[in-house]
C-alpha cells in the first residue's frame, strides 16, 4: 500500500500523525524490569563496528565499573570519517536493573544528524541538542514520568540476563528524532547455535529486538515505510553471558550495522 502513496504524501501524513500524536501516550502491553542474575562488575572490552559486507567503519570500546550495586557503562565508537558515537550509562542492579542516567552523543558524517541526548530516569529530564535543518543549534527540554523499566544504553547487558526459554521480554526506551518519545522494545529469542573457540564449544541464543511504536503513529509507521527494522543479538549462554555480536541500526534511520568483539592491533 505504502509504495502507491507518492513520497511527499506520505511525509506529510507522516508528519501530521506524530504533531497530533502525544510523544508520551500509553502504549498497549505490559514492560517488565529484567532481574538481576548475575551482579554486573569491571569490565573493559573491545569492538568493531562493520557493515553487513564486512567493510570495517569504527573501532569501539566497551568499559563497566561497578560501586556497589551502582554500574557505569561506557561504550564508544571512533569511525574512520571522524565520527563519534559515545555512550555513558549509570544503572542500580538491586534485584533488577533499573536505569539512574544516560548521555548520548553522536556526531559526524556517519549519522544522518547531530544529537546529544541525556535521559535522567528518577526525574523524567529529557534534554535533545541537535542542530536544525538550517544549521541553527537547538534545545529540547521536556519532563515526563519515565517507566521504571527504561533501557537506554542498557540493551547489551540485558540480554545477558534475559532467561534463554523466556518468551517475550519488553521493555521501554526513549526514542529521539529528535522530538523525544517512548517506545518499547520487544525481545524474542530466535534460537540456539553452537560457537567453536578453538576446539572449545560454546552456545549461543540468538534474539530478535523489534520496536513497538504506541498509538496512531504505530498503526501508519509500517505503511509509511517508517517502522523501525528488527535488530538481532547474540548472547553466550551458560554460568557466564557474554555479549558476542549485533547486528541493527544504532541510531534512528540508520543503516544496519554490525558489531562484534575484537582484537586490539599489534596482537
Amino acid at each position: 500500500m505504502a509504495s502507491k502513496i507518492p513520497a511527499r504524501f506520505r511525509f506529510r501524513l507522516l508528519a501530521a500523525v506524530l504533531a497530533w500524536t502525544t510523544p508520551f501516550e500509553p502504549l498497549l502491553g505490559t514492560a517488565d524490569q529484567v532481574p538481576v542474575r548475575h551482579m554486573e562488575g569491571l569490565m573493559h572490552g573491545f569492538l568493531a563496528l562493520r557493515t553487513l559486507e564486512g567493510t570495517r567503519l569504527a573501532d569501539g570500546e566497551m568499559t563497566q565499573v561497578a560501586e556497589g550495586d551502582r554500574v557505569t557503562g561506557h561504550l564508544v565508537f571512533r569511525f574512520k570519517d571522524g565520527s563519534v558515537y559515545d555512550d555513558t550509562t549509570i544503572f542500580t542492579q538491586r534485584g533488577a536493573f533499573r536505569l539512574l542516567s544516560d548521555h548520548l552523543v553522536q556526531h559526524g558524517p556517519s549519522f544522518k544528524q547531530d544529537m546529544e541526548t541525556s535521559v535522567e530516569a528518577p526525574n523524567g529530564q529529557i534534554t535533545v541538542r541537535y542542530k536544525d535543518k538550517d544549521g541553527q543549534e537547538r534545545v529540547l527540554k521536556e519532563q515526563h514520568e519515565l517507566p521504571p523499566d527504561v533501557a537506554n544504553g542498557l540493551l547489551f547487558t540485558l540480554v545477558k540476563h534475559i532467561q534463554p526459554k523466556a518468551p517475550q521480554t519488553t521493555v521501554s526506551m526513549v526514542a529521539t528524532t529528535p522530538k523525544p518519545r517512548v517506545v518499547k522494545l520487544e525481545i524474542l529469542p530466535e534460537g540456539e547455535k553452537a560457537i567453536a573457540s578453538g576446539n572449545t564449544k560454546h552456545e549461543t541464543v540468538r534474539y530478535v529486538v523489534k520496536v513497538k511504536i504506541g498509538g496512531v503513529a504505530g498503526m501508519v509507521a509500517p505503511l509509511l515505510g517508517k517502522q523501525p527494522p528488527d535488530t538481532h543479538v547474540w548472547v553466550l549462554t551458560g554460568n557466564a553471558p557474554a555479549f558476542v555480536k549485533f547486528e541493527g541500526p544504532i541510531y534512528d534511520g540508520g543503516p544496519i550495522w554490525r558489531i562484534e568483539l575484537a582484537t586490539p592491533a599489534g596482537f
